[in-house]
């Protein structure tokens, strides 16, 4: 599960964030490493709880008031990762949901935005909001959840083997190229991917729609090593629960 994670994440850094700090000195921010001026911060307007994803906010504010983001790839800090599947679920949605529901709530103002360039929020509302975080999610689940199961049952339905089998095999691989001492776990990973991609796009929609959990918080589980021994202690214990929760 932690070289499931690790793959996302690689992609998510060497890719989307270090990519927009290169062409549009923007990427979203996240509290892993970074540091922040304090000019910038209050331009800004500060910490926003208008959702669930408070560093993004501020980041798409900062980056509309002109002030410009620089990945710095060669600087590493250890991260703790989510233990369990069910934290990670809850973590997935939070991220998931909180992008949708900010892309939602700022849309017209990147839009009416006069100090930033046409293109630039051209790639905030359609590269950065509309494809990552909202149609990436919809089109995983619905292509491979759906559709393909859909041709298997259905004579009817097919799809060419240029969209069932290269287009995805292309994509995939390219998400994996970030951490290539993981690529033989390529095919768990996409199952992985396809699974999580159910919680994601019911995130994305709470999200739009404002449904009920769509300002729900929940404190991702992370152990620690300084708590191994005792979660071995309650794993042991709680073993028929886990099961049922499986």
């Amino acid at each position: 599960m932690t070289r499931m994670q690790e793959m996302s994440l690689d992609y998510h850094f060497i890719v989307e964030q270090e990519v927009g700090s290169s062409t549009y000195a923007f990427f979203g921010f996240n509290g892993t490493a970074g540091v922040w001026r304090i000019s910038a911060l209050n331009e800004a307007g500060g910490w926003k709880d208008r959702t669930t994803v408070e560093d993004m906010d501020l980041a798409v504010r900062a980056s509309l008031k002109g002030w410009k983001f620089v990945y710095v790839g060669n600087l590493k800090v250890k991260n703790e990762l989510p233990s369990t599947f069910k934290a990670y679920r809850y973590q997935q949605h939070r991220w998931s949901c909180g992008p949708a529901n900010l892309f939602k709530k700022m849309a017209i103002e990147i839009i009416r935005n006069r100090k930033v360039s046409l293109w630039k929020k051209f790639y905030v509302i359609y590269s950065f909001f509309f494809v990552r975080k909202i149609v990436a999610h919809i089109v995983t689940f619905v292509f491979y959840c759906v559709v393909l199961p859909t041709t298997v049952f259905v004579p009817e339905v097919q799809v060419p083997k240029w969209g069932a089998v290269y287009i995805p095999s292309i994509i995939t691989l390219l998400n994996a190229v970030g951490t290539p001492r993981s690529l033989h776990l390529v095919m768990f990973w996409i199952l992985f991917e396809n699974v999580m991609s159910l919680h994601r796009t019911k995130a994305t929609f709470i999200g739009l729609l404002e449904a009920g959990r769509v300002n729900e918080w929940v404190v991702t589980e992370k152990l620690g090593d300084a708590l191994k021994a005792k979660s071995g202690a309650k794993a042991s214990k709680r073993t028929h629960i886990r099961m049922g929760e499986r």
